[in-house]
């Protein structure tokens, strides 16, 4: 999928959901239920379009979205892995009574969220900037007719929303499992 199409259909979404609620609004007013039916059918038909623009999987170490795929920062999964085994090392620790091994594994714990946290800034710092630089490119080369230029703009701006989306998709797990804890 191109950036254009990309952020055409997340724009667009936002356009269809208002004018898909207006028309819905004046087909209940006037009495036209294929107004009011149809009105409905482009919100409904917008908001699948926003949620599919914004929907990332994760994969181990990088994330994988419509807009293609990004590598993670080194440090989401070496943060990652050290919490792992920090939160192992804490769990023998405190089964076998050695408060030493605990203490060791709770702190290798919270280094690795730490570590993990710079890798997620450092992702999503570097995938805004290049959905910029995508866009700011790709106008610029469509302007100027380069279209070898304009494909490489669109391909930067797509790794970097992917690698946006895969931090948001991280802060979202990790939220749910805070309010589950």
């Amino acid at each position: 999928m191109s950036a254009n199409n990309d952020n055409t259909s997340t724009l667009k979404s936002y356009v269809d959901s208002a004018t898909g609620t207006l028309q819905s609004a004046l087909g209940s007013v006037t009495g036209s239920t294929g107004d009011k039916t149809h009105g409905e059918a482009r919100k409904d038909k917008a908001d699948a379009e926003h949620a599919a623009s914004h929907a990332a999987v994760k994969v181990p170490g990088g994330t994988v979205s419509t807009s293609g795929v990004a590598k993670d920062d080194p440090n989401r999964s070496q943060g990652n892995w050290n919490q792992t085994v920090g939160a192992a090392k804490e769990t023998v620790g405190g089964l076998i009574g050695n408060q030493s091994l605990k203490n060791a594994g709770r702190q290798q714990n919270l280094e690795g969220q730490q570590q993990e946290a710079r890798g997620q800034l450092s992702d999503l710092g570097s995938g805004i900037g290049s959905r910029v630089q995508g866009s700011v490119g790709s106008a610029v080369a469509g302007l100027t007719g380069d279209k070898e230029g304009q494909a490489h703009y669109n391909s930067l701006h797509d790794e970097g929303k992917t690698r946006q989306r895969g931090v948001e998709s991280d802060l979202q797990k990790q939220g749910e499992a805070e309010r589950r804890a």
